[in-house]
């Protein structure tokens, strides 16, 4: 019992260090410190942010996609949407039977087959809660400067 506590304290010490709680500076490469802040700003990690302002992108055409076997964005918002293992508020629209009514985009069919490759009649457990891989798409600006370029086959 007390090395699973040692190996639990140690645990939550590498955490709010790895959070930022911890370990206020950092070396850079030039050895110039450097002042880390976490995610959650200040806020312990016992204690839930407050939620923050942000502006979803309303309905609109789908973006293009930015690399090979990226997950379409939604191009609506889904702020309210339920997903839990009772329900999909995504089905509403998506499921085969509902697209030509609502105009939605089918589910792929490949969110029918299990890990092993077994068709279902009805969405694999793994592919159902569509948030995991599919996010709201936006024309936010990047939170850090990147290099990044869409793949050579899709420019």
């Amino acid at each position: 019992m007390k090395k699973i506590f040692h190996q639990l304290l140690r645990a939550t010490l590498l955490t709010s260090a790895l959070l930022g709680t911890g370990l206020p500076t950092a070396q850079a490469a030039d050895n110039a410190p450097v002042k880390m802040q976490a995610l959650r700003g200040g806020t312990p990690v016992d204690q839930d942010n407050a939620p923050t302002a942000f502006k979803q992108e309303r309905d609109h055409s789908p973006s293009d996609r930015d690399f090979v076997q990226q997950p379409p964005l939604i191009p609506h918002t889904i702020q309210g949407y339920q997903i839990t293992k009772n329900f999909n508020k995504c089905m509403d629209c998506h499921a085969w039977q509902k697209t030509k009514a609502s105009g939605a985009t089918k589910v792929s069919v490949t969110h029918f087959r299990t890990r092993e490759g077994q068709e279902l009649d009805s969405i694999s457990p793994r592919r159902y809660f569509c948030t995991q891989c599919h996010v709201p798409q936006t024309d936010a600006k990047p939170l850090v400067e990147n290099t990044f370029q869409r793949a050579r086959g899709l420019q």
